[in-house]
């Protein structure tokens, strides 16, 4: 039985460590507003200032042990802040643009809309007004590597694979390269369109 009581030695110690732990809470939850602060100008808006003094919270009181007491709390907890906010920064950059491709289907359709207010264009009126000429000004102005792919894929029919080949480049970039060449295509011809 004397195996599952615990001893005096590690009743202290427990004590002690709940203890420095509520301290530590104390003192860290005390410089809230400071954190705040710094986040709400890392960040730039209420929400994800408030998001981000959460997490730093959260993580600090996870870490709280590492913590060593005496030295300076507020620039631990705002390393900690800063590295999330660094973090957050980096999975920004790396998500994809997340503009529903509603709107860019419909890019040209809007512009020209915009620009008829009684009227709404359908596809012959929007035809009517990109001659071909136009069509090809505003292929011109897309950049060269954009418009190779689109020659290649959209004019000359080719696969994906052969316009890869053709261009020595990868299959991927081929439709990368394709779907951004083609939203600054149909911007550019909205542009002349609207004009």
């Amino acid at each position: 039985m004397s195996d599952s009581a615990p001893t005096a030695a590690e009743t202290r110690r427990i004590a002690e460590e709940a203890r420095d732990r509520v301290r530590f809470e104390e003192e860290a939850l005390e410089l809230s507003d400071q954190v705040y602060r710094v986040a709400r100008r890392l960040t730039g808006s209420r929400e994800e200032a408030e998001d981000l003094v959460q997490d730093t919270y959260a993580r600090a009181f996870r870490a709280w042990h590492q913590y060593t007491p005496g030295t300076n709390l507020r620039a631990w907890l705002l390393r900690i802040l800063t590295n999330l906010n660094i973090d957050r920064g980096r999975r920004v950059q790396r998500s994809p643009d997340t503009q529903p491709l509603e709107e860019g289907d419909y890019f040209l359709y809007n512009k020209l809309e915009s620009t008829l207010p009684d009227e709404n264009p359908d596809e012959e009126r929007v035809i009517e007004r990109l001659s071909q000429n136009s069509v090809v000004e505003a292929l011109a102005e897309v950049p060269h590597d954009f418009r190779d792919v689109i020659v290649l894929v959209d004019i000359g029919e080719f696969s994906y694979a052969d316009a890869a080949h053709i261009l020595d480049i990868p299959v991927g970039t081929v439709m990368s390269r394709l779907h951004r060449g083609r939203r600054i295509l149909k911007q550019h011809l909205a542009e002349k369109a609207a004009a």
